[in-house]
Order: C-alpha cells, then sequence, then structure tokens
C-alpha cells in the first residue's frame, strides 16, 4: 500500500512538471525497456534510440496515464508501440547485403539468417535483468531470451509477430493484456503467436544454437575460453579446430553471408586469419549470455594492436557451434580499448 501511495505521489509531483519525480518514477524501469528494444529491434543503438523516445513520450502523456494499468505495462505498451513505428520507418537499416570485410575470403556456403543491423549486447548490461521475474505466461527465462540466436530468430519475424511473441513469451503477459498494449484483438494475438513460435522453434532447432540458455562463467566455459585465447595468440590451427563442431556455422554481420563445416572454417583460418605475417591479442567479454572476445591484430609497423573484431561464440557441450563476427567499431560499447600495446 505504502508504495502505491508513493508512486501515487511521484506521479501527481511528475504530471506537475516535476523532473525529479519523473526520473524516480521510471528509472527503476528503464534499462529493462532498453532490453526490451532490443529484442525487437535488433540494435543496441536503435534499443537506445526507441528508450529515449519512449521516455520522451511518457514524460508527455503521463497526465493521460490515469493509472489503469501498472506504470511499467503502461512503458512497456509506449516502449513497443515506439519499436514498431520505428520498424515501419525502416529508415536506419541497411536493405542489403555489404560486401564481405576481407576480399580474400573463400566463396560462402550458403546466406545468413542473421540480418545485417543485428548487434551483439553487452553482458554487462545485463545484470541489473537477473531478479526481472517474467509474468506468469511466459515460456523464456528473463535473460535465457537474450542469446544471439534468440534475436537472429525474433528478426526473422514480421514486426507485429516479433512484439507479441516478446510480449507473451518472454515478458509473460496474458493475452488480454498484449491486445490492449497492442490495440488488437485477442485473437489476432492469438494468430500471430503461433505463428512466431512456430518460426522461432523451428529457426533455433535448425541453427545449430539449440534452445538459448544462460549460462554465466562456468567452468567448462572459462577452460573453453582460455584454450580459444591461446590457440588464436599462437595461431595454433589445429587447437583452434579442435574446438569445433564438424558443422559449425560462422556467419559476419553485416555481410548476409554463412559458412559451414569445419573445413571450410580451416581455409578461412588459414588463408585469412593466420595469413603470414598476422598475429593476435584476445580479450575475452560476455555479450548475449555468451562468451565474446575482442580481437587485436598486431601493427607490424608500430607493434600496437589494433581493434580487428568482435566474435561472439555458442557453445554446446564442450564445442563451439557458431561463430558471429562483427565490426571492430563495436568494441568500445564492452569497455575495451581500441587498441593495445605489447606491454597491456
Amino acid at each position: 500500500m505504502r508504495g502505491c501511495m508513493e508512486t501515487s505521489d511521484l506521479i501527481a509531483r511528475a504530471v506537475a512538471g516535476d523532473h525529479d519525480a519523473f526520473r524516480e518514477l521510471v528509472e527503476v524501469h528503464s534499462h529493462e525497456l532498453q532490453v526490451h528494444c532490443y529484442r525487437i529491434l535488433g540494435s543496441v543503438q536503435d534499443a537506445e534510440d526507441a528508450l529515449q523516445e519512449t521516455l520522451v513520450s511518457a514524460w508527455r502523456s503521463l497526465g493521460d496515464f490515469g493509472q489503469r494499468s501498472s506504470l511499467r505495462t503502461w512503458l512497456y505498451q509506449i516502449a513497443t508501440n515506439r519499436c514498431l513505428s520505428m520498424l515501419r520507418a525502416d529508415s536506419r537499416r541497411p536493405r542489403s547485403a555489404t560486401s564481405l570485410p576481407d576480399v580474400s575470403l573463400p566463396e560462402p556456403t550458403g546466406v545468413s539468417d542473421v540480418p545485417p543491423w543485428l548487434e551483439p549486447y553487452p553482458d554487462v548490461l545485463l545484470d541489473k535483468l537477473v531478479d526481472q521475474a517474467p509474468g506468469p505466461e511466459a515460456r523464456y527465462e528473463t535473460t535465457e531470451a537474450i542469446s544471439l540466436a534468440f534475436i537472429t530468430a525474433l528478426q526473422l519475424l514480421p514486426p507485429r509477430q516479433r512484439a507479441v511473441l516478446v510480449l507473451r513469451d518472454v515478458l509473460g503477459y496474458r493475452a488480454g493484456e498484449a491486445a490492449q498494449m497492442l490495440d488488437a484483438t485477442q485473437e489476432s494475438v492469438h494468430s500471430a503467436l503461433k505463428r512466431a513460435r512456430a518460426t522461432v522453434d523451428n529457426y533455433l532447432a535448425e541453427s545449430g544454437s539449440g534452445r538459448p540458455a544462460y549460462q554465466p562463467d562456468t567452468a567448462a566455459e572459462h577452460r573453453l575460453v582460455a584454450r580459444l585465447t591461446d590457440a588464436i595468440e599462437r595461431a595454433d590451427l589445429e587447437a583452434l579446430v579442435g574446438l569445433l563442431v564438424a558443422d559449425v556455422r560462422l556467419s559476419m554481420p553485416p555481410a548476409m553471408v554463412e559458412y559451414r563445416g569445419v573445413d571450410v572454417a580451416r581455409r578461412i583460418f588459414t588463408t585469412v586469419t593466420f595469413r603470414p605475417g598476422r598475429s593476435y591479442r584476445v580479450v575475452p567479454t560476455r555479450a548475449n549470455g555468451q562468451p565474446t572476445f575482442g580481437m587485436y591484430m598486431a601493427d607490424p609497423h608500430t607493434g600496437v594492436y589494433r581493434g580487428y573484431s568482435l566474435l561472439v561464440v555458442t557453445i554446446v557441450g564442450y564445442r563451439i557451434t557458431v561463430v558471429t563476427g562483427f565490426d571492430a567499431s563495436l568494441i568500445p560499447r564492452f569497455g575495451l580499448p581500441r587498441t593495445l600495446h605489447g606491454t597491456d
């Protein structure tokens, strides 16, 4: 009761123009709202923009809130519809595949499902979500639904299906609540959810990622991270290949190409990664609940190691099933430096 009274007081003060009261109201929800926007949009930058637009809209319309639902639900409604509006505009997203980042790469074995706008989400920003329990209708734990495979699967859905699945299966809202948030009928929500679940389940089953799971910092994972780091820094091809499953998948957005199979991976590591004259330093981190590596390549003229790429790996058992390589421009988002010196 006391909490409700305090919330009502803050709302009244915020409606009267008290910015500090509004900030106190929304700050407890702002991070989970950003993750929600990231799930729907697949881009950290777009999610940050959507969050800011959500908060601006909430500030302007707080007088119309009326407390007919919880403040959290009302904010999720605004955020979800803000994301859908951004997807309809679709002006900031690459509409076609870019060229391969290295011309010496072999011919791809297929087209990747990973969209060109997909970005990894730093695990350090997920720590605050661990205690955020989903509602009674959820099929996924809050942190379970952050894996790169799950985010990729969401991007395969039409926007409305994407929003319905996140509201129902990740956040656990009931069908009637989701329908109200989307200004839709319960029948349309049920229909959209059925189609969305089929697409997501099929993708996860076929992608080699399996059901996404958030398993931070296990001893087995630590050993694999250490072995992968050592193999890259020593340019040990056999040790690196030995960490991969036979049908490993490699992709590198925004180029929508895929390489599948350990033999193709061996050719890439031989002709590109371990090309004569190249050497690396590797700094482990985490993204989307998965082991991630900042790779730095040595500048032969200065001895400085410059950011080369960000690798996110999916592990099943004790082997790597998927490697997704992102542009080095994303490295600073993980608190990693752009360059390393030989003594670092």
